[in-house]
Order: structure tokens, then C-alpha cells, then sequence
């Protein structure tokens, strides 16, 4: 089985529109709709927005039997210049940028406890999309701070949920898979506005690349 971890409904819609045999199952708190999707057995689970939210929802969908995990949503671009909004991308691999022990062990901003590199890789499959760094955090924002942070990491688009869901994944011995659809980009105008206005656009961008994607996990 492959478990869907999801922010938004609006994001789990388009791919929940056509499971087929759906059965809706509750875990932790958190609804999962379960079914076939070009005949791949799948957990949809939708988490709610942020880190824990998410790992709760990953651990939903691997208690339902999920073998592998797979994350999609709307996310925000960091450059104009490689990022544009309704491109998708696939995430190599992420680091929380709001992690940070400096002050208790040494660590870089990042590096989760028992671990010494920053980042946590991601599956990568064999499919036609441009590759992105992912920084993740409890954060929305236009705030220039978080923003250069992500830039020194070597971050090209950011979330609020992916980081945690590789953190869950990393631990439970399964494969993650996350792509990205830009919905804003920083530096074109308030990134709330951009979000707004172009969530559906995004979600539309999404939705074209998913049997593409499922065929490949």
C-alpha cells in the first residue's frame, strides 16, 4: 500500500476524485480514505498544516499498512529565477530549518537529534521532473531572515510538512516520496496573496503529473 499524506483537502481532492472501492478509516485523529488509483492500493490521509500534524498523519497511514510513503501539496518557491509558480517539482531531500540544538550540542540548524547531517534524503523516481532542496518549517511568511536561512541551506522551494514526513519515514525503515507544485514565489509580492490566487492553478499543474508519478513509486 502506498500511504497519501496531504495538508489540505483541497490537495487530497485531486487525487481522492477517483479512487475507486474507497473505504474512510480514522487514525490518530486523522481521516484516511482508502481505495485504488490506476490499481495501486493507497491510503489517502489528509494531516492538516505543519510539522506534527503531518508526522501524525504519517504514522496513520503506516498503521493502516503502508509500505511506502508519498507526499504532495502546494509549496513555496525561493528564487524567481528557478522557480516558477505552477511548476512541479521532486524533492531530493530536506532539512527543517526550524530545528535548531546549536545552543545544546554544537549542531547546525537542522541536524535532528542522533543525526549529523541536516538533511534527510528522499526516494527519487525515475521520472521527468527537475530536482529541488526542500526546507521545511512551522512558518508562513514573507520574512526575510527564514528566507536568506533557506537560501544558505541550498533550499529552492519550502513547506510545512514534507520534512517531517521524511523525519517519520526515515525511522520506520520506508521508502518517501514528496513532489511540489509552486504556488508562490518569494519576492513576486505577498506570498499569501500568490497562494491564494494561485492554489488551484498549482493543484492543477499536480494533478496532470500524478499518474506519471504513482506508476513510478
Amino acid at each position: 500500500m502506498i500511504g497519501v499524506v496531504v495538508a489540505l483537502g483541497r490537495e487530497a481532492e485531486i487525487l481522492n476524485g477517483e479512487l475507486k472501492t474507497q473505504k474512510r478509516h480514522t487514525m490518530y485523529g486523522k481521516e484516511a480514505l482508502v481505495g485504488t488509483f490506476r490499481g495501486h492500493h493507497v491510503a489517502v490521509c489528509i494531516s492538516g498544516v505543519g510539522k506534527v500534524n503531518a508526522a501524525a498523519g504519517a504514522c496513520a497511514a503506516l498503521s493502516l499498512g503502508a509500505e511506502k510513503l508519498f507526499n504532495f501539496g502546494v509549496a513555496g518557491g525561493l528564487k524567481p529565477d528557478t522557480t516558477a509558480v505552477g511548476e512541479v517539482f521532486l524533492i531530493e531531500k530536506a532539512v527543517q530549518y526550524d530545528f535548531d540544538c546549536a545552543e545544546i550540542n554544537g549542531t547546525s540548524i537542522g541536524v535532528l537529534d542522533g543525526e549529523t547531517d541536516c538533511f534527510l534524503p528522499l526516494f527519487c523516481p525515475e521520472i521527468s521532473l527537475e530536482r529541488r532542496i526542500l526546507g521545511t518549517g512551522d512558518r508562513f511568511n514573507d520574512d526575510a531572515t527564514d528566507h536568506a536561512l533557506l537560501l544558505s541551506l541550498g533550499c529552492g522551494v519550502r513547506d510545512m510538512e514534507a520534512g517531517a514526513i521524511a523525519e517519520v519515514a526515515k525511522y520506520a525503515g520506508v521508502p518517501f516520496t514528496s513532489v511540489k507544485a509552486i504556488s508562490d514565489v518569494y519576492g513576486s509580492g505577498s506570498t499569501s496573496e500568490q497562494y491564494t490566487q494561485n492554489m488551484q492553478r498549482a493543484l492543477a499543474a499536480l494533478k496532470a503529473r500524478l499518474g506519471e508519478i504513482f506508476d513510478n513509486l
